[in-house]
């Protein structure tokens, strides 16, 4: 399983989304250019004490990303403009959830080389969640379906 980011525009989301790996223990994948500077320093300020246990790996831009795609991992987009919800799809171990910019989402060739476009249910007159709500979301909803929470240590 990896979370994939496609050129976030807000830091603090990209340090929450690389908090949320860490503890997971899920690799993030972060496609550039972002809507802002990611140097070293400012990765390690956004995502706190949790930069070192994170698993970064950034990508130019969407071509090295699907370039550097490994073996038959599927792209799972999650969009407003979902095809199914994220409760009616089977998830795989080696999926790829990839969540768009937050102030565009993902344009129509990230759509088109998904291999599944879901949508998080909303309440009526709700237009989207926090970039990062949706990712822990639907990284709940994947981990759990393939029984890929890390397991407890023993105390």
């Amino acid at each position: 399983m990896r979370l994939a980011l496609f050129q976030p525009d807000i830091p603090q989301n990209l340090g929450a989304a690389l908090r949320l790996g860490a503890c997971l223990g899920v690799p993030v994948d972060v496609i550039e250019p972002c809507g802002f500077p990611l140097s070293d320093k400012g990765v390690r300020r956004a995502a706190m004490d949790y930069g070192a246990m994170a698993d970064l790996q950034r990508h130019a831009g969407w071509a090295q990303f699907l370039a550097a795609r490994q073996g038959a991992a599927r792209i799972i987009l999650f969009t407003t403009r979902g095809a199914a919800s994220l409760h009616s799809f089977q998830f795989r171990p080696d999926d790829i959830l990839l969540f768009g910019r937050e102030s565009a989402g993902a344009p129509d060739e990230v759509h088109a080389a998904a291999d599944a476009r879901l949508v998080i249910p909303l309440a009526p007159g709700a237009r989207s969640l926090n970039l990062t709500v949706s990712a822990a979301i639907a990284l709940g909803e994947a981990l759990r379906q393939t029984d890929s929470f890390p397991k407890p240590q023993p105390s």
